[in-house]
Formats: C-alpha cells, sequence, structure tokens
C-alpha cells in the first residue's frame, strides 16, 4: 500500500512539475497531475528502455518528470493534429 501511494505522490509531483515546464500544454492543475501520474509510467518505461533505472526520491521524480513532459508533448502534438 505505501509502494502504491509513494508512486502516486511522485506522479502527481511531476504532474505539476510538467506543467510548470510546457506552459502553453497545461491541461489544468487536476489534468496536470494526472497526467503525471501516467507520465511517471511512461518515464519508468523509457528510462528502462535505454537500460537506466532509478534509486531513491530525487531519481524516481527525475524519471516521472521526464516522462510527464514527454506524454504532455505527446498529447500536445496530438491535439494540433486534431486526433485529441
Amino acid at each position: 500500500m505505501f509502494d502504491f501511494l509513494y508512486f502516486l505522490v511522485i506522479g502527481l509531483a511531476a504532474g505539476w512539475l510538467a506543467g510548470q515546464f510546457m506552459k502553453g500544454a497545461s491541461f489544468g492543475l487536476v489534468g496536470n497531475l494526472l497526467v503525471g501520474v501516467v507520465g511517471a509510467v511512461f518515464g519508468g518505461f523509457l528510462f528502462r528502455l535505454v537500460g537506466f533505472t532509478a534509486y531513491g526520491l530525487i531519481a524516481d521524480l527525475i524519471v516521472a518528470t521526464v516522462g510527464a513532459v514527454a506524454f504532455l508533448y505527446l498529447l500536445r502534438f496530438l491535439k494540433g493534429r486534431g486526433v485529441g
């Protein structure tokens, strides 16, 4: 149970940070927080794909934030193309 809460808190923080980095791609506070949770999974997948593993709070937050920024960028790209 603690791991799930830890994952949610990291994802929520990453979503907020991603919203700060990607000013033009904001989906509002709640939307960015949800994107952060999805981005945490996406970031973990991307980093493992290239052979990196995060250990510790700061590393988890960086991985989740990078994933959330990448996910926000992908959503903005799809929205611009009329897919979303």
